[in-house]
């Protein structure tokens, strides 16, 4: 009886039922699916609210708790070459698996439609001045580290920062409250996905998806996987402590889903709340492993349907402008799309007509994309934290054996305990 309780107050538990019942009602039922769509888009849009005010509260806190503004700008150095690092190894491996497996062999090329791309077709440029003009979550980044550098240099600094932490734990208790009901966002945003596209439209491109989905899980396992191992923890230690957020990102689609839940749990695994609040919001523009994977892949996938052999400098092109256009398009709707048409242009080679292709089946390969940019910057936050020896290692250990037996109410619980110790310890 007491383990049907706890089953039944996992939101892991819920979520698998949400999702399960969401491609139920997307493969027999698709217009209901289709209709249900808000219920995933609302979830996220709620979500979204709490990204801003989070990053705030924790990277004002968290500069004013560091021991030296060198220490600030050491972060943010690492942080960024970590993130070309990474994102440049996840192109680099992109093209070789698609080289090697080469999924666009045969596939027929009569079916496709050049007005589904015409929106494409036009201005494809990177605006940096728009990325920056409207991606508010970098203007929250930069206006939180100004004034987070400006009250670490006032000697009654405790005086400014007593309401901030007391907002942050009401933050946070909100976050909890919407995240109860994940399992309808994840619902929603199953049903319409499967709704809408349909199992049937993944036949064609089947090899496609299936190289992109085994190329991301090498990726995380391998490559990810071996980060963390250079300090000594286990990946599937941590995948099994975001597991909760890792299905929300793939019942909805969306990495913002979950990224305030994931900010919340690296800070209680022991990572510094400064380190979070840097890098995993900075990696969201920056650090997209997944999507750089799935950006080469589809290029030279493109390249050999069409049976455009490319030479060595021709991909080399191709990493480099992707290099570029997939950090300037963060953010931006459809800005897959925008990415790869960007990079066709630039190669000159590739015939953008075969984008087409691609529109049927990108949903069901954002999930994979999603879910590896999380992971991603979940890592890179805790290779940071570690590298710079501000990392709780016996908090960690108490966060991975904690989370056997957590459930919804007792993290609740658990983190409002520890904020409200930080409160009173900043208080003093």
């Amino acid at each position: 009886m007491k383990l049907l309780i706890k089953i039944f107050k996992n939101l892991t538990f819920w979520v698998l039922i949400a999702i399960t019942a969401g491609v139920l009602i997307g493969h027999y039922f698709p217009e209901t699916g289709v209709q249900l769509q808000p219920l995933g888009s609302y979830f996220i849009s709620i979500i979204k609210l709490f990204i801003n005010p989070i990053i705030f509260v924790t990277i004002v806190t968290g500069i004013c708790g560091m021991d030296s503004l060198k220490r600030v700008g050491r972060v943010g150095g690492k942080a960024f070459i970590y993130f070309e690092v990474l994102t440049t190894l996840a192109l680099l491996i992109g093209l070789l698996v698609a080289h090697v497996i080469q999924p666009g062999k045969g596939i027929d090329t009569s079916s496709i439609d050049s007005n589904n791309i015409k929106q494409y077709n036009g201005n494809v440029s990177i605006s940096w001045l728009d990325f920056f003009r409207e991606n508010t979550t970098i203007q929250v980044l930069i206006l939180s580290i100004i004034l987070g550098i400006i009250l670490s240099q006032l000697n009654n600094k405790q005086k400014y920062l007593k309401p901030i932490y007391i907002a942050s734990k009401y933050i946070f208790k909100g976050l909890h409250i919407v995240m109860i009901f994940a399992p309808i966002g994840a619902l929603g945003g199953m049903a319409y996905t499967i709704g809408k596209y349909g199992v049937a439209t993944l036949i064609p491109l089947a090899k496609l998806m299936l190289s992109v989905y085994i190329t991301m899980a090498l990726f995380i396992l391998v490559i990810l996987g071996g980060v963390l191992w250079y300090y000594k923890i286990s990946i599937f230690s941590f995948l099994n402590y975001i597991r909760n957020e890792l299905l929300i990102v793939l019942g909805t689609s969306s990495s913002e889903a979950a990224l305030p839940s994931l900010m919340e749990k690296l800070e209680h695994m022991g990572c510094h709340k400064s380190v979070v609040g840097l890098v995993v919001p900075t990696g969201y523009s920056f650090n997209l492993d997944g999507t750089s994977i799935y950006l080469s892949m589809a290029a030279l996938f493109l390249a050999q349907i069409f049976s455009v052999d490319l030479t060595i400098n021709q991909m080399l092109l191709i990493v480099g402008v992707l290099m570029v256009t997939s950090k300037g398009a963060a953010g931006v709707t459809g800005s897959g799309f925008v990415i790869l048409a960007s990079t066709l242009g630039a190669v000159k080679v590739i015939p953008l007509e075969g984008l087409a292709l691609l529109l049927g089946v990108d949903r069901f390969m954002s999930e994979a994309r999603a879910i590896t940019n999380f992971i991603g910057n979940g890592v890179a936050a805790i290779f940071i934290s570690k590298n710079e020896k501000m990392f709780d290692q016996s908090r960690m250990y108490k966060a991975f054996n904690m989370h056997k037996e957590i459930n919804p109410i007792k993290e609740h619980e658990i983190t409002s305990t520890k904020q409200s110790s930080e409160v009173s310890v900043s208080s003093q």
